[in-house]
């Protein structure tokens, strides 16, 4: 008879000693080829994983501290232009203003250099007119005393001193009206 129906009952929950015997040498083996071969070389790759996710959340992390670094630089950069802009916009609203002044005052200074030399040439109008309205006087006048008097005043040099005298009254009467 066989061994198995010596024994007696078996109970099929219970693998027989052979087999466990086997199944434990196979256990160990596949343990030992795993712990030794394929464990480091999983850990391996689980390392180089980590260390690759690490270095690329450190280059991420420096690269948004660069941009930080680069958007404050910027915003530094822009607050100084603003007023550099400012300081260019006041600076030539002060040299519009003094230009404007100086052309001011040029202009006046030419208003004043015509009125002077308007005043001037009225003036050599005026002495002109009334050194010819001086001749014109006297010989009107002379005549006029030739007529009265009846005889003829064409001495030129008796007609000077009368119609001087003449024109000396009529000046010294007049200065006396404009001071009263």
């Amino acid at each position: 008879m066989n061994v198995l129906a010596q024994e007696g009952p078996s109970n099929p929950l219970l693998p027989h000693m052979s087999e466990m015997v086997v199944g434990g040498f196979a256990f160990l083996f596949v343990l030992f080829f795993v712990g030794r071969m394929l464990v480091p070389r999983i850990q391996k790759v689980l390392e180089a994983r980590t260390e690759a996710i690490e270095g690329g959340l450190k280059k991420a992390a420096d690269a948004q501290d660069e941009a930080q670094r680069a958007l404050a630089e910027y915003r530094e950069q822009l607050v100084e232009a603003r007023h550099e802009a400012a300081r260019l916009r006041e600076e030539a609203r002060e040299q519009g203003a003094q230009i404007k002044v100086e052309l001011r005052e040029e202009a006046q200074a030419e208003a004043r250099r015509l009125v002077e030399a308007a005043h001037a040439q009225i003036e050599a109008d005026r002495k002109q007119a009334f050194a010819q309205l001086r001749t014109e006087i006297g010989r009107l006048s002379t005549d006029l005393a030739g007529r009265i008097v009846g005889e003829s005043l064409e001495d030129e040099a008796r007609q000077r001193r009368v119609v001087d005298r003449f024109l000396e009254e009529l000046e010294t009467a007049n200065a006396e009206q404009a001071v009263r």
